[in-house]
């Protein structure tokens, strides 16, 4: 378990009532599937995952292929990189060569400081009623580039989204939409954050 992670299940599980143990599976998950449609962006911060996300095998459509590729998508979580490949190795076996394509280092900035600080008193500014819990991203970033320079990132997009909306669902989806409210609310909160800092 991250840290960040840590931090936003322990928020979770004060806002629920649900238990929660950083060495429970099951409490974990029970945690993630209460936060509703959220679920879908956090299910992927509290364990290693692997996508194929390409096949290829055979030349024709008669003959039994002798090799076969597949491409799949890895993500570690911050330090178990080696870990999860070790992982991996093990779940695929001996017969199956991993070559890596590409390899970026899973980040994970801290969750406390000046500048988080400033984030959750911007979001405060304009809903005092808010709980702001960390969360990580498992998705690419340009943070994983700027950290191998010493360059801490931090993603903030602050959008006050209504309770219904399955935005998950909507992620980089062909409909990918919020409300105007919920953009007008990011745009005070950015404002607010850029007039402090």
């Amino acid at each position: 378990m991250t840290p960040t992670v840590d931090a936003l299940l322990r928020g979770v599980s004060d806002l629920t009532g649900l238990k929660y143990r950083s060495d429970d599976p099951a409490l974990i998950d029970e945690l993630v599937k209460a936060m509703g449609p959220a679920q879908r962006f956090v299910a992927t911060t509290v364990r290693h995952s692997v996508n194929p996300t390409q096949l290829n095998a055979g030349y024709k459509a008669n003959v039994i292929p002798r090799t076969a590729e597949a491409v799949v998508d890895a993500r570690f979580l911050p330090g178990y990189e080696q870990e999860g490949m070790a992982q991996l190795q093990q779940l695929i076996g001996v017969d199956v060569r991993i070559e890596p394509i590409h390899i970026g280092p899973s980040v994970e900035a801290p969750i406390t400081g000046n500048l988080v600080d400033a984030m959750s008193a911007a979001i405060l500014s304009e809903d005092p009623t808010a709980v702001v819990l960390p969360y990580m991203l498992s998705a690419g970033t340009d943070n994983k580039s700027l950290s191998k320079i010493g360059i801490r990132g931090y993603g903030f997009v602050p959008l006050q989204l209504p309770p219904d909306l399955d935005f998950p669902s909507m992620f980089h989806g062909v409909d990918e939409r919020v409300p105007v409210d919920a953009l007008l609310f990011g745009v005070k909160v950015l404002d607010q954050l850029l007039a402090t800092a």
